[in-house]
């Protein structure tokens, strides 16, 4: 394919557009919490800034960002914001689909409007009837953040026959397809009440009776790569792994700078030294550090490992597979760490809403619900070191 649409943004890297940002992200973050979502006028800044086509093919004026250099955007942000962070990652994620579309359909999704934003939901909530030319869709899915900043959204869905019966694969399993919606087409339901991420937005939407073409759908993990380069060759679910700890990772990053920006002048209530003379909080620097700068490089390492296999031609094999889950979940975890290192030694000026670190905390514990990274994961991947071969769902 050739390109008939201009890179995104201008020759500014989009690590410096992210940090560009960040001053007014850290502005306005209060107000995000406030409405529970990313106001639109913002939201339509960044896409404009091109932070929305991070992952997005070159052809279609995408940045085509390799896995660490993403990482690191997004860390970025959500040093700045957990939540914003969180949308930027989950738009950014669900554009790497992109790639496994039928040209003119990925054109009219992702290129039609260069500052398009999408989302969804990879869980099969729904059924989808197929009829002619497509598919007849229904369901409810939770977890739609950024949902009211999207134009496209896009769902999991069981394949069913006529009287509801799931349609199997030959491998036995049910055939899920992953269906994109115009966001006219679906209804969004506001119920995002949390304690931590609460500027999502990560609404439930639902569809009924939605026809889908089946050019609008395909099957993750078995549809055919329409741009074949080495980021699509990449575990889908592995660099959605990868995106929720690089959430974790900037949250924990702002929880320590926050801790050191307190302790260098705040002098606790009852002593005379400031706080960073106290030793358990050099202590928990220095444990809040290494905790967040290992899981790092862990991830880093990973990332370079199936990488290097995808650029030679070949899919990452099950042992990066396992790697990069594992490196992610590590992360997700060891940032959460330091996130309550960091708050335990802010003492009392931690919980107060307009402290930082209150809000670093709620969104880290909630980063690690998330189910790419939450507790099973180190089940799923010791049970592959041990040789099991069984797989979990979205591996």
């Amino acid at each position: 394919m050739t390109s008939d649409i201009p890179p995104t943004g201008s020759a500014e890297a989009p690590l410096d557009i992210a940090r560009r940002f960040a001053p007014q992200i850290i502005e306005r973050a209060a107000e995000f919490e406030a409405a529970r979502r990313i106001p639109a006028d913002f939201a339509r800044k960044l896409a404009e800034a091109g932070l929305y086509r991070l992952t997005l093919p070159a052809e279609i004026g995408g940045y085509e960002l390799h896995p660490k250099e993403y990482v690191r955007v997004i860390e970025e942000l959500a040093r700045a914001d957990g939540s914003l962070g969180w949308c930027v990652m989950i738009g950014t994620t669900n554009a790497l689909l992109a790639a496994f579309l039928p040209t003119q359909t990925m054109r009219e999704i992702f290129a039609s409007d260069p500052h398009v934003i999408t989302g969804g939901a990879a869980a099969p909530s729904g059924k989808a009837l197929p009829v002619e030319g497509g598919y007849k869709v229904s369901g409810r899915w939770k977890w739609g953040s950024g949902s009211q900043n999207c134009a496209w959204l896009d769902a999991g869905a069981v394949v069913v026959d006529a009287a509801g019966a799931p349609q199997m694969r030959p491998d036995g399993q049910p055939e899920i397809r992953t269906l994109f919606f115009a966001v006219d087409q679906v209804e969004i339901i506001d119920l995002w009440e949390t304690s931590g991420l609460r500027a999502t937005g990560s609404n439930d939407f639902q569809a009924t009776e939605v026809f889908v073409t089946k050019e609008r759908s395909l099957v993750l993990g078995y549809a055919r790569r329409v741009v074949d380069r080495p980021l699509y060759r990449m575990p889908f679910f592995g660099l959605l792994a990868v995106g929720v700890c690089a959430v974790a990772l900037g949250i924990a990053r702002r929880a320590i700078d926050e801790l050191i920006a307190l302790a260098v002048r705040k002098t606790p209530t009852w002593e005379r030294d400031l706080l960073k003379d106290s030793v358990r909080v050099q202590t928990a620097v220095a444990e809040a550090e290494a905790a967040l700068r290992s899981a790092r490089a862990f991830l880093f390492e990973t990332i370079d490992a199936a990488w290097d296999s995808v650029h030679m031609g070949r899919r990452a094999p099950l042992e990066l597979h396992r790697d990069l889950r594992l490196a992610a979940v590590n992360a997700a975890w060891q940032s959460r760490k330091a996130v309550d290192l960091a708050y335990d030694q802010g003492g009392g000026s931690s919980i107060f809403a307009s402290h930082p670190l209150q809000r670093c905390l709620r969104d880290a514990h909630t980063v690690t619900q998330h189910v790419m990274v939450n507790p099973a994961m180190w089940e799923s991947t010791g049970r592959l070191f041990l040789g099991t071969r069984k797989l979990p769902a979205m591996f």
